[in-house]
């Protein structure tokens, strides 16, 4: 008896200290949903204000456009002629495919790129022989055979508006400071299923709740790796991209602002990609960047709150960004120790109902309060449809925290993990 109450005992207290963790995430953003509401009754309103600057295309400067690909075949050829209609003088619009494969993608690739080369385009078919660094190390393996001053970068999925280079590098003209440009990315797949309508709803609260909050406070926030643009020098400043992470944007995008630059969000125009369409590919994606987050927070927590460059809030928003994919854990912690605890107890939850209690609530403020505004302002569909997807974000979380946990503890406590690409495809899935 006396055994059985300590087993209790310690579920009870795995069980307060994560949901104490949950609270601080939710408490985090609500203060996100809070600037934003602010923003749009008092502010410049939802899509932000962005300076821009008109130059004519002869003061224009060379733009890189990058694109890493690893087995990808059916979206490579599509990447490589959106990046060639990009509007750009074509003389200063430079192209290349970093290609890591070992499949059919390499041959697809190298005769697209032949075909755009016979019209003129500058493009770089980069194969590599091993995939030494991963993404990061073909980025940087890029920069070493181009001098152009500025860096798009695209995911080989990604397809931007030929107006895209027209609106994000004049953003960066106008403010010298500016390391980066990060445009909200949209997903064209979004309404293929259940999963990818969930994930859709997700991600738009992320570019246009989390990320445009952060950039309007002048907070920190996250380059996403695709559809954006680098400064060389900033990125130069950082010390080049670094494959010590598996979240090498993230990285990249700490140590730029430590080095004292900072980047600008664009609401518009989006940039549609692709999202995963089934489970286990979404679960290996998010898999990836928990751990990575992981081992970014290993890295450079200290540098962080070192720096006699940043303020305390400007470090205290840093860590929140760093540590949100805490969120898992806690969540699989917290889940696992309540269904103990109620076991323990014969089924009885009276106990916990007060707790259970400020977990719902807090669900529901944070969920409604990051999703309903994208939705209803990007106009994703029907207040049904709406509440449908909502429903099913609980269940998803607590199913990817309970099956990626294990996997991100390990990495807490110095485990390497390899790069898995997500699977993407111009097909349906299932």
């Amino acid at each position: 008896m006396i055994v059985l109450e300590l087993i209790r005992l310690v579920f009870e207290i795995s069980f307060t200290i994560s949901v104490l963790g949950l609270v601080i995430v939710a408490s985090a953003f609500i203060v996100l949903i809070a600037i934003n509401l602010i923003d749009v009754l008092f502010g410049n309103g939802w899509r932000g204000n962005v300076p821009l600057l008109n130059l004519p295309d002869e003061d224009l400067p060379h733009v890189l456009v990058q694109i890493p690909v690893f087995n990808e075949p059916e979206v490579v050829s599509g990447a490589l002629r959106v990046a060639a209609a990009l509007d750009w003088p074509q003389s200063k619009l430079h192209i290349q495919l970093l290609d890591d494969s070992c499949d059919e993608t390499t041959e697809i690739a190298a005769a697209v790129a032949q075909e755009l080369r016979e019209k003129g385009f500058d493009v770089q078919h980069l194969f590599r022989t091993d995939r030494t660094g991963f993404k990061a190390g073909a980025l940087a393996a890029g920069l070493k055979v181009s001098d152009a001053p500025f860096i798009a970068m695209l995911d080989v999925d990604f397809r931007p508006p030929a107006n895209w280079l027209r609106s994000i590098v004049p953003a960066l003209l106008a403010d010298p400071q500016a390391g980066f440009a990060q445009s909200r990315c949209e997903f064209s797949n979004y309404k293929t299923n259940w999963l990818t309508r969930a994930q859709g709803m997700l991600l738009d609260s992320h570019f246009a709740m989390e990320q445009a909050a952060r950039a309007r406070a002048g907070w920190l926030f996250q380059f996403n790796g695709t559809g954006g643009m680098w400064r060389r020098t900033a990125v130069e400043a950082a010390g080049d991209w670094s494959a010590d992470s598996l979240c090498e944007d993230l990285d990249l995008t700490i140590r730029a602002g430590l080095a004292g630059w900072h980047g600008v969000f664009l609401m518009e125009p989006p940039i549609p990609g692709l999202v995963p369409e089934r489970v286990r590919h979404w679960r290996v994606q998010q898999r990836r960047w928990s751990n990575g987050f992981v081992q970014v927070a290993h890295k450079l927590m200290k540098p962080v709150w070192s720096s006699t460059r940043w303020s305390f809030g400007r470090k205290l928003s840093a860590t929140f960004l760093i540590l949100v994919q805490a969120f898992y854990p806690c969540v699989a912690i917290a889940t696992v120790s309540l269904l103990m605890c109620l076991l323990l107890r014969g089924g009885d939850p009276s106990v916990y109902l007060p707790i259970i209690g400020l977990l719902v609530v807090l669900i529901i403020i944070v969920a409604t309060g990051l999703t309903l505004m994208p939705y209803v302002i990007l106009k994703r569909g029907s207040l049904k449809e709406y509440f449908i997807t909502a429903a099913s974000l609980t269940p998803l979380m607590i199913y990817v925290s309970v099956s990626n946990t294990p996997k991100i503890l390990q990495t807490a406590f110095g485990r390497r993990e390899e790069f898995k690409r997500t699977p993407k495809s111009t097909q349906t899935g299932t």
